[in-house]
């Protein structure tokens, strides 16, 4: 597949991949398809007072997908409706998430390795939901889902069966993160799984390839084992370098980094809940503050900054100490 044809995709990360973020990305180009960070399902439904914040679909709504988990197929199903006559590109069902807090419940990779007519009863629900939106006049989002290889007894025949199983359903795209269940990110993602995934639905499905991807050389190589692949997702190298997807599109442009982070600062206080800005600055810049020189010094006045007008001060402070960094 020619490279120009490889669409680059933000990831669904928790407390990261929220409209402040995909903000901070656009202003660099952005990408061309948005996950939302994971959406609980019975939370959704429950509409509590942080549902708001998760349902904001800017900067750009028509790329937006919508990346829902749970553990109860019903609950899965009803969101998949409400979120399907929103505006957006899809609906996405996280089979991928191995963090104990999120496994342990029934959800994510769990879905994996229930009773497989569990899951496709599941899957079917939802696709149902979404089916039915449309017959309101709303346009059909399109049906994903992001897994893993599965647990680590995991086997070739159960796993590409089980993706038989989901395309057979009518999901209409994968995103596959080639580890197993306990498998961390030292252990290199074998995307030669990828690959196969892509030729065996060549013509039917696209493949999207995730895991590892932080820069141009390793974009390449992914893509070296995963020519078929149609797209790539990146997940926390986007947060350290959110111009990441122009510099894997060779374009060349200087970047003001102080800016970067002052912009994602405001933009958080405009898109986030006071009681979540906490939190998600010190998730964004756990990753950012790698970029630079003595990032290990910065990243610890960032990590320990109370407020986002604390964090401004910590940033205009150090570009001023160190003003080598500031331009790239």
């Amino acid at each position: 597949m020619n490279s120009k044809n490889i669409k680059l995709i933000l990831a669904p990360m928790a407390t990261l991949s929220h409209e402040a973020f995909r903000r901070c990305v656009a202003r660099f180009g952005g990408c061309d398809e948005y996950f939302t960070e994971m959406i609980n399902a019975s939370s959704l439904l429950n509409m509590g007072p942080w549902e708001k914040f998760y349902l904001m679909s800017g900067p750009e709504p028509e790329k937006i997908v919508w990346q829902v988990t749970g553990n109860k197929a019903d609950a899965m199903a009803e969101a998949a409706a409400f979120l399907a006559e929103r505006e957006g590109r899809g609906i996405d069902l996280n089979m991928g998430c191995s963090a104990p807090q999120i496994a342990n419940t029934g959800a994510g990779i769990s879905w994996m390795t229930k009773p497989i007519a569990e899951t496709r009863a599941m899957v079917q629900g939802v696709k149902s939901a979404i089916a039915n939106a449309a017959k309101d006049g709303m346009t059909e989002k399109r049906l994903s889902v992001k897994l893993r290889l599965g647990a680590e007894d995991f086997t070739d025949q159960g796993f590409f069966s089980f993706c038989d199983m989901l395309v057979d359903e009518g999901v209409e795209l994968l995103t596959l993160h080639p580890r197993t269940k306990k498998e961390k990110y030292r252990q290199k993602p074998r995307y030669q799984y990828v690959e196969a995934l892509a030729q065996k639905y060549s013509g039917r499905i696209p493949v999207y390839l995730n895991g590892a991807v932080c820069d141009k050389t390793t974009y390449d190589g992914a893509m070296q084992v995963s020519p078929h692949a149609s797209g790539v997702m990146i997940a926390r190298a986007a947060a350290q370098k959110p111009w990441l997807f122009a510099e894997i599109r060779g374009r060349k442009e200087k970047i003001d980094c102080e800016q970067a982070a002052l912009h994602f600062i405001d933009d958080l206080e405009a898109c986030q809940p006071p009681e979540f800005y906490k939190t998600r600055l010190q998730r964004f810049f756990a990753y950012y503050c790698d970029n630079f020189s003595f990032g290990h010094w910065f990243k610890t006045q960032m990590l320990n900054a109370t407020s986002p007008d604390q964090s401004r001060e910590r940033v205009r402070e150090y570009f001023a100490k160190c003003p080598e960094d500031r331009m790239r």
